[in-house]
C-alpha cells in the first residue's frame, strides 16, 4: 500500500513572462519569504539548490505556500516545466528541509514612520505582490527616500518600474506625505 502523500502543485503565470508560480497545498515558509536571485546564493536552500540544478533556471523565490521559479529568457517553458514539477515533488516527498542554517538576520530597530511604512507594504501591498508570484521587502527609509527590494516575479518583470512608481509609490505618497521617492534596490 502506498502512503506517499500525494502533494498538489498548479501553476500561475505572472506579470513577467519568464517566471512562473508554483503554488502548492501546502505551507512551505511560515513567517517569512527566501529569495535567491542566482544559483551561488542558493546554499542555504536544497530545494533552490536542486531547482537550479535544471537547465535554464534563474532564479528561485520561495513564500509561503509558492515558489516562483525564474528562467533564461531563451529557455522554453515547454522544455523545462516537467522537469520543474518533478524536482518539487521529490524534495517535499524527501523531507528534505526548505532552508537549512540560520537564516534570521537581526533586524535593526525601526523609527515610528518605518513601522507605518512597512505596515502598509505588509497590508495593502504585499498580498497583491504576492498574488503575482514575488514580493517586496522593505530595505530602509531615510530623507524622504524609501527603498525596496523587488523579489520572485517582480525582480526582473518589465512592468515592475511602472507598477513601483505608478502603484506603489503614488500610494505610499497619499498616505505618507514626507515621502519623496520610492527605489528598488
Amino acid at each position: 500500500m502506498n502512503t506517499k502523500k500525494q502533494i498538489k502543485i498548479h501553476t500561475e503565470g505572472t506579470p513577467n513572462p519568464n517566471a512562473l508560480k508554483f503554488v502548492l497545498d501546502m505551507v512551505l515558509l511560515e513567517n517569512r519569504t527566501a529569495n535567491f536571485p542566482y544559483k551561488e546564493k542558493a546554499k542555504s536552500s536544497p530545494l533552490a539548490v536542486r531547482l537550479f540544478n535544471l537547465e535554464g533556471i534563474t532564479g528561485v523565490f520561495i513564500g509561503k505556500d509558492f515558489i516562483t521559479v525564474s528562467k533564461m529568457q531563451d529557455t522554453t517553458w515547454e522544455s523545462i516545466y516537467e522537469d520543474i514539477l518533478v524536482a518539487i515533488d521529490k524534495h517535499l516527498v524527501s523531507g528534505e528541509p526548505i532552508l537549512v542554517g540560520d537564516e534570521a538576520q537581526a533586524e535593526k530597530p525601526m523609527s515610528e514612520l518605518e513601522k507605518k511604512i512597512v505596515g502598509i507594504l505588509d497590508e495593502k501591498i504585499r498580498p497583491a505582490v504576492a498574488s503575482d508570484g514575488g514580493d517586496i521587502i522593505f530595505d530602509s527609509y531615510e530623507d524622504g527616500v524609501l527603498r525596496l527590494h523587488l523579489q520572485g516575479s517582480c525582480s526582473h518583470c518589465p512592468s515592475s518600474m511602472m507598477t513601483l512608481k505608478a502603484g506603489i509609490e503614488s500610494m505610499l505618497k497619499r498616505e505618507i506625505p514626507e515621502l519623496k521617492e520610492v527605489i528598488s534596490v
